[in-house]
């Protein structure tokens, strides 16, 4: 961000036009001016054509970084919490980077390219600082390089998905979490078999120069299969539908992988990631606090930071994330609480200032499959 007429200015996408012609409705988010909903439909609609048929979302504010040299896939395995040797050239995995307290500094989804060529896409906000602690680290002959506006991302969402793809001749039979360099009319594109939703969806990089035509045919095929323009507004519903953690609410320097049940994106058996001593005895102690799922029993719509009590008034814990879910017409959301609460408990959630009622559960909150 840079400071200009004693105001902070917001990044833009080299889509930022296309969004402004669709009528969409911007707010900042993580330094990026960004769409939240589009006119004359909003948040319902666009979350509804992902569950029944495709949503496009343009989420090139997601940071992009490259580490390369010999031994790179090494260098990024002890640094990062997940094992990257699990997986093989050409897949993709969800991973974190944590602190030396085992506090989470980003998550992010690493493409494994070849031993000495990993690719990652953390979040917008973290992006510098994630490039900045891997080149701090880097030994000699590995270069880490941030390529944030080298690349466009479009998330590419929806049981209708394939067929968008398939419409612009890009492959679309690939593994969960596979990815391929492809070429869409002499450009390069990669795809991969991912998303931020729990539907079958992809994730497409260009290069920036490309977004644009890419855009225009991706929407305008999606349109053929009843698909929508989508904002981060619906991004967000649907996530919290899947109880999908964001960084810094579900998970943040605060909030460790234990605590938020990310356990699983964490390779225990190796001998080196940052924050592996602090997570390890975290794990063998029990965590203080879970990340649940909340229900609403009544019209109460959970919202970060709003309080949690138990039986007979006691705090036990506090909202990370909240909203109105579309697909089952009620409250919803995500709250850190303590060791003592269990799933199907009833707790009160402090509802500026109206007490509601809610049932602690296990996310996600409705079924669907990336798979």
């Amino acid at each position: 961000m840079t400071e200009a007429a004693g105001r902070t200015e917001l990044r833009r996408s080299p889509l930022y036009e296309r969004h402004i012609e669709l009528g969409a409705k911007t707010a900042g988010f993580g330094g990026w001016e960004m769409p939240i909903e589009y006119a004359g439909r909003g948040v319902l609609a666009e979350h509804a054509a992902v569950r029944s048929a495709v949503g496009v979302f343009d989420v090139s504010h997601l940071g992009k970084a490259r580490v390369r040299g010999a031994g790179a896939v090494d260098f990024v395995n002890s640094c990062l919490t997940n094992d990257l040797r699990r997986i093989g050239p050409g897949q993709a995995q969800y991973t974190l980077c944590c602190d030396e307290t085992g506090g989470v500094v980003d998550d992010l989804i690493a493409y494994f390219y070849a031993d000495d060529d990993v690719f990652l896409v953390p979040n917008a906000a973290n992006t510098a600082e994630v490039v900045r602690r891997l080149a701090a680290a880097a030994p000699s002959g590995v270069a880490v390089t941030d390529l944030h506006t080298d690349y466009a991302v479009l998330a590419v969402q929806g049981p209708a998905s394939v067929q968008v793809l398939a419409a612009l001749g890009l492959p679309a039979d690939g593994a969960y979490m596979s990815f391929a360099d492809a070429d869409w009319k002499g450009r390069p594109v990669v795809v991969c078999r991912s998303g931020y939703t729990g539907e079958i969806g992809f994730e497409l990089l260009p290069r920036w120069e490309d977004a644009v035509p890419l855009w225009d045919e991706v929407l305008a095929a999606a349109a053929g299969v009843g698909g929508l323009a989508c904002g981060l507004g619906a991004r967000d519903t649907l996530r919290t539908e899947m109880g999908y953690p964001l960084h810094g609410q579900d998970l943040s320097l605060s909030i460790s992988p234990v605590q938020a049940r990310s356990g699983w994106a964490v390779g225990w058996d190796k001998p080196a990631f940052w924050g592996r001593e602090a997570l390890l005895a975290e794990r063998a102690a029990g965590a203080a606090r879970s990340l649940w799922g909340l229900r609403s029993n009544d019209r109460g719509i959970p919202r970060p930071h709003m309080r949690v009590t138990g039986a007979g008034g006691a705090e036990v814990g506090e909202v990370t994330s909240g909203t109105f879910s579309p697909t089952l017409r009620q409250g919803i959301g995500l709250a850190l609480l303590d060791r003592s609460v269990t799933a199907g408990d009833t707790v009160t959630v402090d509802v500026r200032g109206r007490v509601s009622s809610m049932t602690v559960v296990r996310p996600p909150f409705v079924s669907a499959s990336p798979r």
